[in-house]
C-alpha cells in the first residue's frame, strides 16, 4: 500500500510542478512586458510568490515521500518557526521566561513526539487541558502580575494555533482506515493542496469580478465573490481528487467545502490578530508570502476539524 501511496504521490507532485512552470512562465512574460526594471510591485510580488512556491512545494514534497518521519519532522520545525513568530507580537515579560522555553523545548517536542508513539489519547488533550492548566503555574510563581491575565491567554493561543492545531496535519498519519492503509499521507496531500488552492482561488476571483469586501478592516483584499467563487472551485477540485482519499466524490466535495470554509475563517482570525498586533504580516521568512503562520493560516484552522471527521466517519 506504501507503494501506492508513493505512485499516487509522483502523479500528484509532477502536476503540482507543471502548475508552478506554468505560473512561472506567466510571470516572467508579465515581468517582460510591464515590469521590465522592475518597479511594478503587484508583479514584483507575484514572482516573489511563484519562486517561494517552488521552495515550499520542494519540501512538502520530500516530506511527503520521506513517509511518517519527513512530515513529522517538517511539521515540527514549522511548528517552532510559527511560534516564534506568534509570540514575538505578544505582551510577555521577563516573568514569562521560564513559560516560554517550557513552550518550545517541551510542549512542542512532546505533543509532536505523541504523534509519532501514535498515542490519540493524550496528543488531542496535550495542550488544551494539561498545558492550559499547568503553564500558567510558572508565570505565576515569578509574582508579576502586570498582564498578567493577557500574557498567559497569548501564549495558550500560540500553542493552540502553532503546535495543537498544526500537528493535526501529521496526526493524519495514525489514522486506522479500513482499506486505506500505507496511504494517510494522501490525506496530507489532499488538505494542503485544496486549502491551499481555495487561497489562491479566492484571490483570482476576487481580482477578477469581487466588488463587496466581507471585511474591509481586517483583509481589504477578500470579498463575497472571491470567497464565493473560490470556496466553489476548490470544492470541485476537492472532488476531482477523491481516488487519493477514502472519501466517495460527493463526500470529497463536502469534506473539501468543510475545510475551504475552515480555512477562509482561520486567514480572517489571524488577519483580525495582525491588525490588533498593527502588522501587516506575521514575519519575512518566505518572499511575497509574510512569516510560517501567513501561510500556515488556513491549513491550522482546517487540519483539526477535517482529521476528527474523519477520524469520526472513517477511522
Amino acid at each position: 500500500m506504501m507503494d501506492q501511496a508513493n505512485g499516487d504521490l509522483l502523479m500528484v507532485i509532477p502536476a503540482a510542478g507543471g502548475l508552478l512552470v506554468v505560473a512561472t512562465a506567466i510571470g516572467s512574460m508579465l515581468a517582460w512586458r510591464y515590469s521590465p526594471d522592475g518597479q511594478n510591485a503587484t508583479i514584483e510580488n507575484l514572482n516573489d510568490r511563484i519562486r517561494s512556491w517552488w521552495a515550499m512545494v520542494l519540501l512538502l514534497a520530500l516530506a511527503l515521500l520521506g513517509g511518517k518521519t519527513g512530515v513529522v519532522l517538517l511539521f515540527g520545525i514549522c511548528s517552532f518557526a510559527a511560534l516564534r513568530e506568534f509570540l514575538t507580537l505578544t505582551n510577555a515579560v521577563r516573568a514569562d521566561h521560564w513559560s516560554l522555553v517550557a513552550a518550545f523545548f517541551v510542549v512542542l517536542p512532546v505533543q509532536y513526539y505523541l504523534i509519532w508513539i501514535e498515542w490519540y489519547g493524550l496528543f488531542a488533550i496535550f495542550i488544551p487541558v494539561y498545558v492550559f492548566l499547568l503553564l500558567p503555574m510558572v508565570s505565576a510563581l515569578r509574582g508579576e502580575t502586570r498582564n498578567y491575565l493577557v500574557r498567559v491567554a497569548e501564549v495558550q493561543w500560540a500553542l493552540m494555533i502553532c503546535v495543537f492545531c498544526a500537528s493535526h496535519v501529521p496526526a493524519l498519519l495514525t489514522l486506522k482506515i479500513d482499506g486505506f492503509e500505507g496511504r494517510n499521507v494522501l490525506l496530507i496531500a489532499f488538505l494542503v493542496v485544496v486549502v491551499q488552492l481555495s487561497d489562491v482561488l479566492q484571490y483570482v476571483w476576487g481580482k477578477l469580478i469581487g466588488k463587496r469586501k466581507i471585511a474591509p478592516n481586517l483583509s481589504p483584499s477578500k470579498t463575497v465573490e472571491g470567497f464565493v467563487g473560490g470556496s466553489l472551485s476548490a470544492t470541485a477540485i476537492g472532488a476531482a481528487l477523491w481516488w487519493m482519499t477514502p472519501f466517495s466524490i460527493p463526500q470529497a466535495a463536502l469534506m473539501a467545502f468543510i475545510i475551504t470554509i475552515m480555512g477562509f475563517f482561520g486567514g480572517l482570525v489571524m488577519s483580525a490578530i495582525k491588525r490588533d498586533r498593527g502588522v501587516k504580516d506575521w514575519g519575512h521568512a518566505i518572499a511575497g508570502h509574510g512569516g510560517f503562520i501567513d501561510r500556515l493560516d488556513s491549513v491550522v484552522y482546517s487540519a483539526p476539524i477535517f482529521f476528527h471527521i474523519t477520524r469520526y466517519f472513517w477511522g
